[in-house]
Formats: C-alpha cells, sequence, structure tokens
C-alpha cells in the first residue's frame, strides 16, 4: 500500500479485499481525542484535530465478511522507523501494548501502525513549530448571486507543511451562525464524502470542483438555487508537523432572484434595415432590473460582420462610457453616440453609416454588485439581438470621353473626365487628373496635373487648365505638347456628402481606365558627312576629321544638334565589331569624353570642337599605332520642351573614314668602340657608343653604361651594375656607382646626336668586366612629351688588368664551433698572401662578416658587421639580446665576436675581405674581393641552468605553502570545536495483517 505524507487519502474496493490508505498526524492531542475514537465501536468518518479515520458504516459491513482476507494494512515511512532505536519509545510502546491488548488483535491498526505512529505522534508533539501556520481563505462574504446563474468560490491554503498538492473539502450549510453541523457537498480526494443529498448533483457534473494550482480550487455550481443559499466551508485536512492557523474558512452566498429583462426594440425587434452609403441609422435597448439589492447595470452595443462580436459603445456599471477598438475615433468625432433615455432606454445613433457597419447589431448588458471588499461583481450577464444592418454602398462610374489619342507636337490635347452615381441630394464632386509614363504605375507613382476640389477651386497652370462643365464632367486641357507629354492619362473621382455637424465625408471613390496618350515629334530632316582634312603618313602626324550636317530641313529655333565621336578598332571579316565611344555632347552642349580618350583629351592630345553651327571636329595631335581603325561621327537633333528641358528625337550616323598608314618596324643597333687597346690599372679607360635607327621620326636616346663582373657583389647577386645614365634631354646621372673615392671618376657625355662617350678615371682592379651601352630611342609624343620607341643593347667592352702583384687567400677559424646560449664565440678572419712580399704598410683591407641562417646554404645572407681599411666599424641592427663586436689582433688578423649568444645566432658564417694595394706611385688600388668558406656555429640550451631557477622559486613557494597550511590546521584545531554526528541504525520489519476479534 502507498503511504502518502498528509492525511488519509481514501478508500479503494478490489473484489473481497478493501484497502484503506491511512495518513498519520503527526500533531494533536493523540492520547485523549484519537485513541477513544479508534477503539469505539463506531466506525464513522470522524475528525480528531485535522486527523481523519475514512471508514464508514458501509465499510464497516464490509469488515464482518469472513471472506475478506485483510482489511487494511498500513506502510509507516522508513523514516519513521528510527523511532524504534530510542529505549525510551520502546518503552513506552511496551505500556501502550499492556494498556491495550485489543490492539494488537485487531485488523484496523496493525503492529506497525501502533508502535511507529502513535510514538511518531507523541514524539513530533514536543518539537517546536516550523512554520508560522496554516491559512485557508474564501472570499469575503456575502457574495451575492443571482438565481439559475454559475456560482464559483474559489479557496486556497498557504504557509503549510507536507507535500505541495493539497486536499479540499466543502460543506453547506444553511444556518449562518457557523457553528451549526455541515453537510458534506464534494472532496478533492474522498469519493464517499459527498452526502446523499448532493450525490446526483455532484454526479450530474452540475457540482464540481475546479483545481486551479496544488494549493487552490474552485468550487462550481452551475445552476443556483434559493435552496443553496446559506454558508459554505472549505477545510484542508492537515498535513502540518504542527497545528497552528486555519484549517477551515467560511463564506457567506446570497441567491437573489432574477430581476433583469433585456430587449431591443419592438417596432425592428430581429429585422433587417436597409440603408444607404452615408444614411444615418438608430437602433434601441431596452435594459431594466427589480433586483432586491442595488445592482448597476452595464449595458453595450455589439456588432458582428464575421466570426467575432466587437464592441461599438459602452455604458459601465461606474458611469462611464467606452468605446471598442475600432470605433475610438467615430466616437470622438460623434458619429456614434450611446443615449440613456427614458424607460430605461439605452439608443445607439451612428450618423453616417458606411460600408464596414453592415452586420447584425445587439445589446449586451450585465448586472453587477458591489462587495463586501468593496469591489464590483458582475452577477449575471444577458443579450438581446436587436437588428441586422444592410449598407448599400455608393455606385460610382468614372470613365474618360476618349481612348487612345495621337496628337503633334506643338498642338493642343483636350480630354474630358465623366462620373455616373446612383446617390441622389447633397453632395460634391472632387476631380483629380494623373499622368503616368507607364499603365503600372500606382496612383502614388503617378504624376498629380491639376485637381478640383468639392469647393470646385481649381488649380491651374499656364498651359494645363481644368474647366468645370457640367456637375459630372471635368475637362482637361494641355496647351502646346511636347513629346514628354505622351504616356497614359487618367482621372479619379471622389463624392463627399455633408455630416451633421458641418464636416464632409467621402462616401465613394473611383479611378478611370487609363488612356494612351502619343505625341508626334517634328523631325528635322538633314544627312551627315564625314570627311579627313588631315591624314597621317606615320606616326606622330597630326590626324583631323570634320563631321558637316548637310541638306537640313524643318530646324526651326526649337531643334539643336549635338554629335558623338566614336571609334571602330579594325578587326578580321569573322570577329565582332566594336565601337568605342570617344566623346560625345548632351543637349546644352557640354562634352563628355569617352574612357578610350579621357586622359589623352586633358593632356590636349585630341582636341574635340565646334568650327561653325554646321560642323564639328576632331583633332589628334600625334596620331599613335593604337589610334589607327575607322572613324564616324553621329549627329543628333534635340527638341526644346515646354520646361525648358531638351529631348532628342533623331539620330544620324555618317560613313566611317578610315585612318592608316604604311608602317615599318622600328629598328635600332648601337656599337661600342674601345678606344685604348691596352692599359694598366691606374689609367683613364674610355670608350664610345654609336647609335642608327630607321623608322624613327626626329629620334632622341637615353644611354645607360652597365658593367657585368665577375666579383662577389653583394648589392646585385646577378653582376650587372648600372654606373651611370644620360637620357633623351642630356640629363647626366649617377646610378649605382658608390665608390666615394671616385666620386667623380666617371663620365658620359654625348658627343654627336648618335654618338657618346663613357670614361673613367683610375681605374682599380676591382673595375675588370664587360661594360656595355644600354641605349633607348625615343620619339616625339603629343604635349612636348616623349614616346619610348625602341630598346638596343651594345657590344660588350672588356677591362682585363695583367696583375704580377701579390695573391690573397681567406679563411675563417673558430675556437669551439658548438656553444650553448648566453656563452661568448670567437670567430678569426685570417689573411694570407702570396707572391711578391709587400710592406705591412703598403697593404690594408675591408672586412666584412657574414651569416646564413641555414645549414645547406639556401638563404639570403645577413650583415653582421663591417671594418673598412680606415678602421671604422659599421655593425648591423640587431633584433636579440646577443651582440657583435669585430676588431684587428694582427695585422693580417680580424676576431669577430658573439656575446651571449642566442639561438637566431646559429649558422654559417663567413667574411668577405676587400684589399687594398698602394703602388710605387702612392696610389692605392683595389684587389678583387675574396671570400672565405663558412663555418658552421651551433647554439645548444644548457637544460640545467634554465630549470635551476624555477625549481628553486618552486621549492621555496611549496615549503610556505606547507608551513602555512600546517598553521592554520593548527589554529583551527586549537580554537575551534567540531559537532559530534550520532547515526542511528535503521531497522525494517515487513508488515503484518491483523484480524478482527
Amino acid at each position: 500500500m502507498h503511504y502518502l505524507d498528509g492525511l488519509m487519502n481514501g478508500v479503494k474496493r478490489n473484489q473481497k479485499i478493501i484497502h484503506v490508505e491511512v495518513v498519520v498526524n503527526y500533531a494533536g492531542d493523540f492520547w485523549t481525542e484519537l485513541v477513544p475514537k479508534l477503539i469505539c465501536g463506531s466506525f464513522e468518518a470522524v475528525v480528531c484535530n485535522g486527523w481523519r479515520r475514512g471508514i464508514s458504516k458501509d465499510m464497516y459491513a464490509h469488515l464482518k465478511n469472513p471472506n475478506v482476507t485483510q482489511i487494511l494494512s498500513v506502510r509507516v515511512p522508513q523514516k519513521l522507523e528510527k523511532i524504534r532505536s530510542y529505549p525510551i519509545l520502546n518503552l513506552l510502546n511496551s505500556a501502550v501494548l499492556s494498556f491495550f491488548p485489543f490492539l494488537l488483535s485487531t485488523p484496523i491498526l496493525p503492529d506497525s501502525f501502533t508502535v511507529t505512529a502513535f510514538l511518531k505522534s507523541l514524539f513530533f508533539s514536543f518539537s517546536p513549530a516550523c512554520c508560522h501556520g496554516r491559512i485557508v481563505k474564501v472570499p469575503e462574504g456575502p457574495l451575492v448571486r443571482v438565481e439559475g446563474t454559475e456560482v464559483v468560490i474559489p479557496c486556497n491554503v498557504s504557509q503549510y507543511d507536507g507535500p505541495s498538492e493539497q486536499n479540499f473539502d466543502w460543506e453547506f450549510s444553511t444556518d449562518t451562525t457557523q457553528n451549526s453541523n455541515f453537510v458534506h457537498v464534494v472532496s478533492t480526494w474522498d469519493p464517499w464524502f459527498t452526502s446523499t443529498k448532493y450525490q446526483d448533483r455532484v454526479n450530474s457534473m452540475e457540482i464540481t470542483l475546479r483545481r486551479n494550482s496544488n494549493d487552490a480550487v474552485e468550487l462550481v455550481i452551475g445552476n443556483i438555487y434559493p435552496s443553496d443559499q446559506g454558508m459554505y466551508r472549505c477545510t484542508t485536512p492537515s498535513t502540518d508537523a504542527v497545528v497552528q492557523g486555519n484549517y477551515n474558512a467560511v463564506v457567506e452566498v446570497k441567491v437573489i432572484a432574477d430581476g433583469l429583462t433585456v430587449s431591443g426594440s419592438k417596432a425592428r425587434a430581429t429585422s433587417t434595415l436597409n440603408l444607404s452609403e452615408g444614411d444615418a441609422f438608430q437602433l434601441r435597448c431596452s435594459a431594466s432590473t427589480n433586483s432586491s439589492e442595488h445592482t448597476h447595470l452595464y449595458v453595450s452595443w455589439e456588432f458582428k460582420n464575421g466570426l467575432a462580436w466587437q464592441e461599438i459603445l459602452s455604458l459601465t456599471h461606474d458611469g462611464k462610457f467606452q468605446s471598442g477598438l475600432e470605433y475610438s475615433e467615430r466616437y470622438i468625432s460623434g458619429d456614434v453616440r450611446l443615449d440613456a433615455m427614458a424607460n430605461d432606454i439605452y439608443r445607439l445613433s451612428v450618423s453616417q453609416a458606411l460600408p464596414t457597419d453592415e452586420g447584425a447589431y445587439r445589446c449586451r448588458v450585465s448586472e453587477w454588485v458591489k462587495g463586501a471588499d468593496g469591489s464590483w461583481q458582475k452577477i449575471q450577464e444577458k443579450t438581446a439581438d436587436v437588428a441586422n444592418v444592410v449598407v448599400q454602398p455608393t455606385a460610382l462610374g468614372v470613365f474618360i470621353t476618349r481612348s487612345n489619342v495621337t496628337v503633334t507636337e506643338r498642338e493642343s490635347l483636350d480630354l474630358t473626365c465623366n462620373f455616373t452615381t446612383d446617390r441622389s441630394g447633397i453632395f460634391q464632386a472632387e476631380v483629380t487628373w494623373y499622368f503616368s509614363n507607364s499603365p503600372e504605375d500606382t496612383l502614388a507613382e503617378a504624376q498629380v496635373l491639376l485637381s478640383a476640389d468639392r469647393d470646385s477651386v481649381i488649380s491651374d497652370s499656364t498651359l494645363i487648365s481644368l474647366s468645370h462643365v457640367d456637375r459630372s464632367s471635368y475637362h482637361l486641357l494641355i496647351r502646346d505638347v511636347s513629346l514628354e507629354d505622351s504616356g497614359y492619362y487618367f482621372c479619379q473621382a471622389a463624392l463627399w456628402v455633408p455630416q451633421h455637424n458641418g464636416s464632409w465625408h467621402k462616401v465613394a471613390e473611383r479611378t478611370s481606365l487609363p488612356v494612351t496618350v502619343d505625341v508626334l515629334a517634328v523631325e528635322p530632316n538633314y544627312n551627315v558627312f564625314l570627311s579627313a582634312s588631315k591624314t597621317p603618313k606615320f606616326a606622330e602626324d597630326p590626324t583631323e576629321l570634320e563631321c558637316r550636317i548637310t541638306e537640313a530641313q524643318n530646324t526651326e529655333a526649337n531643334i539643336r544638334f549635338t554629335v558623338s565621336w566614336y571609334y571602330r578598332l579594325p578587326l578580321r571579316s569573322d570577329e565582332v565589331v566594336k565601337d568605342l565611344l570617344l566623346a560625345t555632347m548632351d543637349a546644352d552642349w557640354t562634352l563628355v569624353v569617352g574612357d578610350r580618350s579621357k586622359q589623352r583629351a586633358q593632356n590636349g592630345e585630341i582636341i574635340f570642337s565646334k568650327p561653325t553651327v554646321d560642323t564639328f571636329r576632331l583633332r589628334i595631335q600625334w596620331t599613335s599605332e593604337a589610334d589607327r581603325g575607322d572613324y564616324y561621327c553621329v549627329i543628333s537633333s534635340w527638341s526644346r520642351q515646354r520646361n525648358n528641358s531638351w529631348i532628342k528625337i533623331k539620330d544620324v550616323a555618317s560613313m566611317p573614314v578610315s585612318i592608316l598608314w604604311s608602317t615599318q618596324d622600328y629598328a635600332l643597333t648601337v656599337e661600342a668602340v674601345k678606344l685604348k687597346p691596352f692599359f694598366m690599372a691606374g689609367h683613364t679607360f674610355e670608350m664610345t657608343c654609336k647609335v642608327s635607327s630607321q623608322n624613327i621620326r626626329s629620334p632622341r636616346y637615353s644611354v645607360l653604361i652597365t658593367a657585368e663582373k665577375t666579383l662577389n657583389d653583394q648589392t646585385h647577386p646577378n653582376g650587372t651594375t648600372r654606373i651611370i645614365s644620360l637620357n633623351q634631354d642630356s640629363v647626366v646621372r649617377r646610378e649605382d656607382w658608390t665608390d666615394q673615392d671616385r666620386v667623380d671618376g666617371v663620365v658620359l657625355e654625348k658627343v654627336q646626336e648618335n654618338e657618346f662617350r663613357y670614361r673613367m678615371y683610375q681605374t682599380q682592379i676591382s673595375d675588370a668586366g664587360l661594360y656595355r651601352c644600354v641605349v633607348t630611342a625615343w620619339s616625339p609624343g603629343g604635349g612636348g612629351m616623349w614616346r619610348e620607341a625602341v630598346n638596343g643593347l651594345s657590344n660588350p667592352i672588356q677591362i682585363d688588368f695583367q696583375v704580377s702583384g701579390p695573391v690573397f687567400n681567406v679563411s675563417v677559424h673558430s675556437d669551439r664551433t658548438t656553444i650553448y646560449r648566453g656563452e661568448l664565440v670567437n670567430l678569426f678572419c685570417i689573411i694570407t698572401v702570396e707572391g711578391p712580399v709587400l710592406d705591412l704598410d703598403d697593404m690594408s683591407f675591408d672586412v666584412s662578416w657574414f651569416a646564413m641562417r641555414s645549414i645547406t646554404m639556401d638563404r639570403d645572407p645577413v650583415f653582421l658587421a663591417s671594418l673598412d681599411r680606415k678602421g671604422i666599424v659599421t655593425q648591423a641592427r640587431r633584433n636579440g639580446s646577443s651582440d657583435v663586436s669585430l676588431e684587428r689582433i694582427a695585422p693580417l688578423e680580424f676576431r669577430l665576436r658573439l656575446h651571449g649568444c642566442e639561438d637566431q645566432d646559429f649558422g654559417n658564417h663567413y667574411c668577405l675581405v676587400t684589399p687594398w694595394v698602394q703602388s710605387a706611385a702612392g696610389v692605392w688600388q683595389q684587389e678583387m674581393e675574396i671570400k672565405s668558406k663558412p663555418i658552421l656555429v651551433t647554439v645548444k640550451m644548457d637544460v640545467l641552468n634554465a630549470f635551476k631557477f624555477p625549481l628553486l622559486i618552486g621549492v621555496g613557494l611549496s615549503t610556505v605553502i606547507g608551513l602555512l597550511s600546517c598553521l592554520i590546521g593548527y589554529c583551527t584545531s586549537r580554537w575551534c570545536c567540531k559537532k559530534e554526528v550520532q547515526e542511528t541504525r535503521r531497522e525494517r520489519r515487513r508488515l503484518m495483517s491483523m484480524e478482527m476479534d
């Protein structure tokens, strides 16, 4: 069986076995109240301090049936079995068993119930209260209700213990003293709770309980009778550990007779009211009450034109008018009113019927009474259908008398807008004419031409007028039409009727079908002729084209001509012709240049002009190869409109003119000649460059002297050095010549128009190599600019010296090639001399150190430091913390030091040496650069030193934290106390079945 932590939840019958779910109350005077009730012979349902034994007399008859094998079994929760572990409770249990020996033989209370439930109640009677007390609430009475209506009485409980879902019992008494016996009505948990008096009404669902939440229910009486007037008590069985608070609440219900009468107008009850749009109508509703209580009426008019009713206007129970959402504006304007008249008549007045007012109308009246708490409560509501209103919309037809219209430019256009209507009486018309370029344009997109309002005020213009022919005709006249007047014309008419407050209301509005108007332009007749006044014979010659207007007719003052120039690229016969716009003129003669000729037009290379009224000219100052092709012009005629705008009416194109000339390829020849066949170091080197060209008009030349050396030039890895240049304007410029001792040691000059001479003074052995002349031919372009035509390269001239002096070699050594991070490494660059013996004072060296950050030598070298022959040290900028130093430790030995090596110092290192030798004449000669073999430097990490400081810091911190933890533990055990927790042993026993004596 299931145990519920609350009161008894009910009785369930299953064939011969009756199961009773029992709940033990843990509070209350268990010995003085509960025990006498259990041992007595009456098994009626009793209540003792909120604890109920749910055994009725009918059940008692089944208790005597010998076929019943088990009458009652109770399973006590495991949490209560701990009570058996207390010796004092076991002693009390023995005393109870000896005092009530018959309890052991009764099937109503088994042993587990006797020991556990009784003592648990006794145990908790000494416990302190866990809450402020249970509170059961019902509405404040009396509740006034009307006979025959539905009554809903809510009840809720709060501040309770136990399960979240609470149970409720409802009882009724006709005595208002609240002390009389109550009759059981309905319960949420006991199906046998209802008395026979209410059994039929409960079974038929006339009286039901509706649970709103776990702690709130509603007693619903579907049809209340005068006999239902009285006191209603709501009781909640206790699930609390301590009895505290109120467990029931009482409310009085007062039933009054139905005195509310609602009916529609006798003359128009449920009748159909046929109206025309704009008519006024009134509806009446009669509502009265003869209630014995002081009640107020809430009268509301409602309208339905579909599925749902919507509120029109209401007079509330507190005397205020309230309009529906759809009728708020009409109520404020006075179009809709609600009048309270004599003889309990409530009249709805509508001054202007609209098509949306068509539908059913009813009157809804509710009766309200003020409750004991001062709030208004609706006690009943009735409705009465009043009338069905049918609103006939105003018929309005709008049309234009003419269909498609064709008119010649400069003539007049007249259109008439007529409308028809079935409406009589007073009304005014409003007519508006519209124009649009497309028949699919909406009314908002169309252009308003003219309009006449309902007061016949017309907004005329100079060329457009609107006249009122009669009441239903309006005439539109457009004078001096132009091409821009071509399009679609339509008119819109609206009918207005006066209202009772003097304002006007629009009852109908229609728009006519559009009428197509075509304006024929007066086109001028003319021809176009294109001729070439100047044609080029070869590139860079000028080209001039003239486009003329011939045989012009009908060219009045309102006609203007403009030109557009086009270029057609010459293509093969099977290719598609592509026309490129060079320039065009718009109607106000503003020139718009195309992308192809925009830059050249800005530079003045292409000129567009209009020398005469009928002639347009295109001039190319310097014709290039890209200008070869076909040219043609297009003359456009424009017509002036009324608003001084221009519209293009015609285009006439000329026949194309071809601009071609015979061309030959440019040819350029450059020859280099060495003037002195043999010379020695320190002498002057001299060579000339002679240039000849063909098919180039008025050429000029620019010359560049280059040298291809076999040395290891780090600035120019490809071995080609640009020395000096002279441009086409004879401006000389040193390119990559960086010898500071021979700043003016090279000269390039122009001997003739096609001959140039190069000199190099005080030549060094390092100047050995192949020398060439790089010549560029230029032809004059537009605007004084020069255009590159063709390039040429001369034959090489070699400078070679017969060397009989010493031979230098260089090598690199290191004290160690594998080092750890942060250590010092020494790299030595040692120079050896072979051949004739020289004095050390006649030798000097430029030493540079480089590094490659790879083992395979596949990366670019990185400059480290250098020491020139004058003793000046230059160091590269470094990103790391390591540093370098370079010094000369012997006449032929140089040392590079890497301080505090890092990972980035790894790689191959080598030195580059440039020897300088002093001749007998005292002149220093630069020898060939020599490069040493690389040496690999490897940087490793010292693991012990890397982890020494982190390990020391970690050990220190661990020691400090351990000592601090011991100190905190000692202080805690010294000054803080701990609580002892005792755990009792749980004991489980099976429930035993008892038989009744």
